[in-house]
């Protein structure tokens, strides 16, 4: 008698509580319209219309962790930050979890500050979650978004830049690259804050974190960290061919082989330094820490856990987990694969993470019969890591057949140790049905 497979289950969203929150956001979105200024009204609602849409499709997509456990604890966090802080009390502020493996956190709009798995599950401590915390909290109350809507709003209506314009319409060539040249510098975009800003989050951030009971070598430790969060080390090449290397359906090297231009060339992503460091989530962490140092270092150091250590570990624990679900759910399969084979290197032989590997493949089959893989998928890009790249090829270079087979293969040799697992057992019936 086998015993029962203990596996990670993830936390179904509650779409009742996701309306509420959504009903709530609009709510306040519609009060924000209403202070809008009277002039350039029209040209203001239409960014801050953009901003809805963004916030709007974070509840559609479920990418908001509903967990009740998780929404107290990041609650218990954000209060203790409020409670010493009193220029944030008596603030609509609602911050969440957010679904994303992406490393990063951010403050939305609304008063709505995003807190992204992805970063959480790579801190060591509190202090470092609350810096985190307080670094968007920074950016809300310097209200640094409605700023440079402002800034861009009046600009690109005042006087001077209206009259460039007209002239550049009236010309009879290049109206693009002329357009382009004179908003250079000038242009919004609203997800995003300008690297002055970071600094002066920082700063700000700093203080908040200060009046709390957190250690404001929090802040230090946590930018070095992200510093380096966009590093991956993975062998990506190593590790598929350690997986997928049945003795019945030995690996394939052309599954990994870059495909070669019609003139003999390999396709391959090129990227230099100047590219990968903008395209960092965290560009600038080394001179963000200089500007803190002197700060910290006079400050009284303080714990680094202060609400519970144990429900911290166990969040970022589980929100490995919770992002390989998410980004399947939300149809990114390349990703979610990824995440999964990522996470086996930690967590070898993982019952939940196996049958996730499978079920992504049979579900990449399912598509490509569908003719729709091609929307689930990456293609290789010189935004992306080469670890990821390597198992973009691979995806790409995979004939219909062969998504089943490997599935098949692979997950046939944990059958013993997976029987009473029922998610298992069907992923691995189901690619048995697809090779016959």
């Amino acid at each position: 008698m086998h015993a029962q497979v203990k596996a990670f289950s993830p936390a179904p969203p509650n779409a009742q509580l996701l309306s509420t929150l959504e009903q709530q956001f609009e709510s306040d979105y519609q009060n924000t319209l209403a202070a809008l200024p009277s002039r350039y009204k029209k040209e203001f609602q239409a960014i801050y219309d953009q901003r809805r849409d963004n916030i709007k499709s974070k509840f559609d997509k479920k990418e908001i962790y509903t967990a009740t456990g998780a929404r107290q604890y990041l609650d218990k966090l954000l209060q203790e930050i409020i409670k010493t802080n009193p220029l944030l009390q008596n603030r609509k502020i609602y911050c969440y979890f957010s679904r994303s493996g992406v490393p990063n956190a951010s403050y939305i709009g609304e008063g709505i500050i995003l807190f992204n798995m992805g970063l959480f599950t790579q801190l060591e401590n509190e202090s470092q979650a609350a810096f985190v915390l307080c670094h968007e909290l920074a950016h809300y109350y310097l209200q640094h978004s409605e700023n440079s809507i402002a800034r861009y709003v009046n600009t690109m209506n005042g006087k001077d830049m209206q009259q460039e314009l007209r002239k550049i319409k009236s010309s009879e060539y290049g109206k693009r690259e002329q357009v382009e040249k004179l908003v250079q510098g000038i242009t919004f975009n609203s997800r995003r804050h300008s690297r002055d800003h970071e600094s002066q989050a920082d700063s700000m951030g700093l203080v908040f974190l200060q009046n709390t009971r957190f250690s404001p070598n929090g802040a230090l430790t946590v930018l070095a960290l992200l510093d380096t969060v966009d590093t991956d080390t993975m062998n990506t090449s190593a590790r598929l061919q350690q997986m997928f290397n049945a003795s019945a359906y030995p690996f394939r090297k052309k599954w990994i082989a870059k495909r070669e231009t019609l003139l003999g060339g390999q396709i391959q992503p090129e990227k230099d330094q100047q590219m990968a460091d903008s395209l960092k989530t965290h560009p600038d962490c080394r001179q963000r820490i200089k500007l803190l140092e002197k700060t910290v270092s006079a400050s009284p150091q303080t714990a680094l856990n202060i609400i519970s250590k144990a429900t911290f570990d166990s969040l970022r624990h589980a929100f490995k987990y919770e992002v390989v679900n998410y980004a399947f759910e939300n149809d990114h399969y390349s990703l979610s694969l990824y995440y999964a084979i990522s996470l086996l290197q930690e967590y070898p032989d993982d019952p939940f993470l196996v049958t996730h590997t499978g079920k992504v493949l049979n579900s990449c089959y399912e598509a490509q019969k569908a003719h729709i893989l091609g929307k689930l998928i990456d293609l290789p890009s010189p935004g992306f890591s080469d670890s990821y790249n390597a198992l973009l090829r691979m995806l790409q270079n995979l004939g219909l057949d062969e998504f089943p087979a490997i599935s098949f293969y692979y997950l046939e040799a944990y059958q013993s140790k997976l029987s009473t697992y029922t998610a298992f057992t069907r992923e691995l019936d189901k690619s048995r049905q697809f090779i016959q």
